[in-house]
């Protein structure tokens, strides 16, 4: 296992799309203190380091599909993973090298984008305003969670497809459905349950007409919500959406589930992955 680590690190060191991430995120996180400084400035509209601290969650997901399935696709079209069950590696420590790699890999492109937002957002924006310095703890530690969930299930998907690229198109295209799933989910629940009274002016009669409040036709009740709001806490997609916002009331509940996803997705990978036919 620690020589099958030993040479993961090795091609991590060695990876250029890796360093291409690094260099993204790094930009991004030096950028996004500079553009609220900027709106806040020119229109006078306080902004705070805390409202983008966490969207790198967002885009790095992206980039982290892209990783995992490169990274894993290449040891196939390289003959790599035939090599080294050929020497006499275990699949599962082979399975889980790999895991660890990607989610090596997705820690450095997080803190590729924290260190500059950081060193720039401080100066410009000032110190988080949060009431306790632990809520970022708490958040950036359920965001280190969820990072391992999705690497399970990259590793899952790449694991088990031989075919570099339809790996890639898989964890994207899968990625980009969580995402779409997730804020339909979260613009269901977000609807108010009744629009207020509103006033405005009647242009024939010149007149002022009061509309009173009325409920929302596409507000959610009852069981629908009570499922909507069990995926809303399951569901990687919404689980990105949700961090990336620091809008968890409960952000505990997610890192559980997102521990529930990673082990329940590695313990399938490594079944499945057993029983391989490696060509």
């Amino acid at each position: 296992m620690n020589k099958l680590l030993s040479a993961n690190f090795t091609r991590l060191k060695k990876d250029v799309f890796l360093k291409l991430c690094i260099i993204f995120m790094f930009a991004i996180g030096a950028l996004l203190p500079v553009l609220d400084y900027h709106v806040m400035i020119t229109y006078e509209f306080p902004r705070y380091i805390d409202e983008s601290f966490f969207s790198y969650t967002s885009f790095m997901v992206i980039l982290f599909s892209a990783f995992c399935s490169l990274f894993i696709g290449t040891e196939y079209s390289d003959g790599t993973i035939r090599n080294k069950l050929i020497v006499g590696h275990k699949r599962m420590d082979i399975y889980l090298s790999n895991l660890t790699a990607c989610i090596i890999a997705g820690v450095i492109m997080c803190i590729a984008y924290l260190i500059p937002y950081l060193l720039t957002g401080i100066p410009l924006l000032g110190f988080f305003i949060v009431d306790n310095i632990s809520t970022i703890w708490i958040f950036l530690g359920c965001n280190l969670v969820l990072l391992i969930a999705l690497a399970a299930i990259f590793t899952l998907v790449s694991m088990l497809n031989q075919n570099k690229a339809l790996s890639a198109v898989i964890c994207i295209l899968g990625l980009f459905v969580l995402l779409m799933l997730g804020a339909m989910i979260e613009d269901g629940l977000n609807q108010p349950e009744y629009f207020e009274d509103y006033a405005y002016m009647d242009p024939e009669t010149k007149e002022l007409v009061i509309e009173p409040s009325t409920a929302n036709p596409y507000y959610i009740r009852g069981t629908q919500r009570q499922i909507y709001e069990f995926l809303s806490d399951f569901l990687p997609g919404s689980q990105i959406i949700r961090l990336s916002a620091m809008d968890a009331p409960s952000p505990e509940i997610l890192a559980m589930y997102s521990g529930i996803i990673a082990v329940a997705t590695t313990s399938l990978g490594i079944f499945f992955f057993g029983k391989e036919d490696i060509k």
